[in-house]
């Protein structure tokens, strides 16, 4: 029984073992970058991955989510560490925000996620996909001064997106061109289909390929002036030199603080972003999941509650689920959670093990891994297939997308969520029953009736079509297929009643005594019940 149990484990292991090398090569300069930007130790970063891979991934019941440290609560995290401050104060409140995690994941607030719309979460991932092409592309050219996890438009070095690349493309390092072109070059051959067709890509995935390249020619290239990349062109993880030395690079909360108030206001803050983000990237790498597989929110808020207690404990940044890892791992073949659970064992080994042989990997090759998993998830089928869709999809689509890019991932979301709203609100305006007054025929009665369901979004185009029906004309609103009207229309049609009569208007209902009148109260509930 237990043989099957492992079997069934282990079933996918040739497609999640390189899959789960791609995404911890690729975590690796996040892990660090994030912890660069939020102004943390850059080995609490690393701490974040580890535990979000082997934590949070052995919990969660997401088969494609990885976790680990976001870009997102980078702002966040370095304000916190400034407002309480130290470190270690810090670290107590992401302990906390742990807790509160876990109580909604136990709450079932991970319902939140399925209420936003389709276009919204296509949005994301093509905004996301926009990001990471416009953020690679300094480093696939050899800039590497910004931080690799500064996500937002505008950057902490006076840069925004777009001036990064016009002022990169003005300060190029030529061994990082030729490993990052390379680099490209050799992933859009392995896509090609003959070489899909040979055996051996099945075992080595590009990627992997690219990876391997760029240490080589950064080899080559040391001996040679022009070519050769300096510290911060290349991966930068902190070494140890003995044991010991590792467990000093850990760090515990400060206990001490625990009756402070501040703390809570800064762990309620983490807690509702970070699992904002969680939910956001749970609904977006399901939609990219191949199988189309769904993922159980409120054990994924569970388990990256207990990830962040965790982290928090041992000296680490907050970890929620992270889209560009989650699609870096579905382009890269992952079936199971095994490869998010062997990525966190890959980044605990390396950096015990063998941190001189990683701190040779060139950003270059990892900015091409990126480029690639970026125009995936923005690829312009996809627009056309949005715009096929009409102007409510279409739109909040592009908001964004827009949003994202020009901003950060929640107000991105926020803006599209907005457009979707607007467009719920308009077609609410414009259909809450069948009328058109381009149909009135002078001597017939006009007839208005009402939809099955009649709520308070309908007001103010109840109120609009009763100021266009004709004096001394006779109206009939029928609401016999009608279940449902909000005591706020319903006040308007009372009202429309009193005023009708000063325009010579005969009106009429019908049907309304087998109407549910939702939330009727006071002297109209007194009134309708008279008129039953």
């Amino acid at each position: 029984m237990n043989h099957s149990k492992k079997s069934g484990f282990l079933a996918h292991i040739g497609s999640d073992l390189p899959a789960s090398l791609v995404v911890f090569l690729v975590a690796v300069p996040l892990c660090l970058g994030i912890a660069l930007a939020s102004g943390a130790p850059l080995f609490a970063g690393v701490i974040a991955g580890i535990v979000g891979g082997i934590v949070v991934g052995t919990i969660s019941g997401s088969s494609l989510g990885v976790s680990g440290p976001a870009a997102g609560l980078a702002v966040i995290v370095l304000n916190a560490i400034t407002d309480l401050g130290s470190f270690e104060n810090f670290l107590l409140a992401v302990v906390i925000a742990g807790v509160m995690q876990v109580l909604l994941g136990i709450a079932k607030a991970g319902v939140i996620g399925y209420y936003l719309p389709s276009s919204v979460i296509k949005g994301m991932l093509s905004g996301i996909g926009v990001i990471i092409i416009l953020k690679q592309i300094p480093h696939l050219v050899g800039y590497d001064l910004d931080p690799e996890g500064d996500l937002d438009f505008f950057q902490p070095d006076g840069h925004n997106t777009f001036s990064e690349i016009l002022y990169a493309l003005n300060n190029l390092t030529p061994g990082a061109v030729v490993i990052g072109f390379l680099g490209l070059a050799i992933l859009i051959l392995w896509d090609r289909p003959f070489m899909k067709n040979l055996s051996f890509t099945k075992f080595v995935n590009g990627p992997l390929v690219v990876v391997a390249t760029g240490i080589a020619l950064n080899v080559v290239f040391d001996g040679i002036p022009f070519f050769s990349l300096h510290g911060e062109h290349v991966v930068n993880i902190p070494e140890s030199k003995s044991f010991d030395e590792f467990l000093g690079l850990f760090t515990t909360p400060n206990w001490s603080m625990i009756g402070e108030k501040k703390i809570y206001i800064v762990a309620l803050t983490i807690a509702i972003v970070a699992s904002l983000e969680t939910l956001l990237s749970v609904e977006a790498a399901d939609k990219i999941d191949p199988d189309r597989r769904v993922t159980p929110t409120n054990r994924e808020l569970i388990a990256q509650g207990i990830g962040n207690s965790i982290s928090g404990l041992i000296g680490g940044l907050p970890v929620t689920q992270v889209i560009v890892r989650s699609s870096a791992n579905v382009q890269s073949g992952g079936k199971t959670k095994l490869s998010a659970i062997m990525h966190g064992f890959f980044l605990l080994i390396c950096v015990v093990g063998i941190p001189h042989v990683l701190n040779l990997i060139p950003l270059a090759s990892l900015a091409a891994v990126l480029l690639i998993v970026g125009y995936k998830l923005v690829k312009p089928a996809m627009f056309k297939q949005m715009y096929k869709t009409g102007n409510a999809q279409f739109y909040s689509y592009i908001v964004t997308i827009l949003g994202l890019v020009f901003t950060d991932l929640l107000i991105g979301i926020g803006l599209g969520l907005a457009v979707a709203i607007m467009f719920i609100l308009w077609n609410n305006f414009k259909t809450p029953y069948h009328f058109n007054p381009n149909q009135v025929k002078p001597g017939e009665p006009i007839k208005i009736v009402l939809s099955d369901n009649v709520t308070f979004l309908n007001k103010a185009s109840f109120i609009k079509t009763f100021g266009m029906i004709p004096n001394d004309s006779e109206l009939i609103i029928d609401a016999t297929r009608t279940q449902d009207i909000h005591w706020d229309v319903m006040e308007v049609i009372d009202d429309f009643k009193i005023s009708s009569k000063t325009r010579g208007i005969d009106l009429k209902l019908v049907g309304f005594e087998t109407v549910n009148l939702t939330d009727v109260e006071g002297e109209l509930q007194e009134r309708l019940e008279d008129e039953k």
